[in-house]
């Protein structure tokens, strides 16, 4: 899927039509739902400005801002860079979804590499705010500002990977817990659904509003210092035992799946995924409502 935006509008285009067509139905049964959160405002005007097209060509045409989000393999996103870059205004900021995948290797072979950059979101997209701004030695730092600048004007919360690395910052932290997690799991200190709970009742309502370093900052008296004056011993003593743990089994998806199919049904993931959807509306909207940071 390319997403393509010029002025107000937002084009939609792939490579098997059914899939645009699938995509603005989900759109228009959103939208509602964000209104009556209060997330936006009237449904109808937004939808009008989503459109879908038959073509790459027609999709390019007039983009300010081009949005890749396609298999996540290297091979296939480059050639649709290819394809992209000959067609795309010369003045278009061409992006990639991509989880991982460093620009240098999705980019590198391109003659205009220095209008392209990484602007990694999070799933879902229209509900997280978050979204990861990566360029390559190649990136014009212009053009990672300009990202900037326009994910904030739709409502995102960018942030800059100041320099190359896999994963970039979300899912390296992300990894990082499940990696643990699945040890945990595996070595049989928890099981899946008290692991799940210790974050949804413990470390997500934290999380929820302010990251993991404000949290230790507030968690001792005199501030970051002084925690880490404090727990520091047993924050590298414990990080010693992770990095010398044994991998976890390369049956540990059987494992999982059996767990969550007990309690969510294979059938009933959609209706499980719409709740998420549901919640996160909730939540973003009581975020919005509350003070975004700290006092200072």
């Amino acid at each position: 899927m390319v997403f393509a935006r010029g002025g107000h509008e937002v084009v939609l285009w792939d490579q098997e039509p059914e899939q645009v067509g699938r995509a603005l139905s989900h759109i228009a049964r959103t939208l509602p739902q964000l209104a009556e959160q209060g997330l936006i405002g009237d449904a109808e005007p937004v939808r009008q400005h989503i459109t879908g097209a038959e073509s790459l060509a027609e999709a390019l045409t007039g983009a300010a801002f081009v949005q890749e989000n396609i298999v996540e393999r290297a091979e296939p996103k480059q050639m649709l860079f290819a394809e992209v870059e000959r067609i795309a205004p010369a003045d278009a900021i061409i992006s990639s979804s991509t989880s991982a995948i460093m620009p240098s290797i999705i980019f590198g072979a391109l003659a205009t590499r220095r209008r392209c950059l990484v602007s990694h979101p999070m799933n879902p997209p229209h509900l997280a705010p978050i979204v990861e701004l990566c360029g390559a030695d190649f990136t014009s730092p212009d053009v990672i500002a300009r990202t900037g600048e326009f994910m904030a004007s739709c409502g995102m919360s960018p942030i800059v990977v100041k320099r190359e690395i896999e994963g970039f910052i979300l899912n390296r932290l992300q990894l990082a817990v499940l990696n643990e997690a699945f040890r945990l799991i595996a070595e049989g200190y928890v099981t899946a659904g008290d692991l799940d709970k210790t974050f949804t009742d413990g470390l997500a309502l934290r999380w929820s509003f302010m990251g993991p370093i404000e949290t230790i900052d507030l968690n001792a008296p005199n501030g970051v210092a002084d925690y880490l004056d404090r727990y520091g011993s047993t924050i590298r003593r414990v990080g010693n035992s992770q990095s010398a743990a044994r991998p976890w089994p390369d049956d540990m998806g059987t494992k999982l799946d059996a767990e969550r199919r007990a309690t969510v049904p294979s059938e009933k993931l959609g209706d499980a995924t719409a709740w998420r959807d549901r919640r996160m509306m909730a939540l973003a909207a009581h975020k919005r409502a509350q003070e975004k940071r700290t006092p200072r």
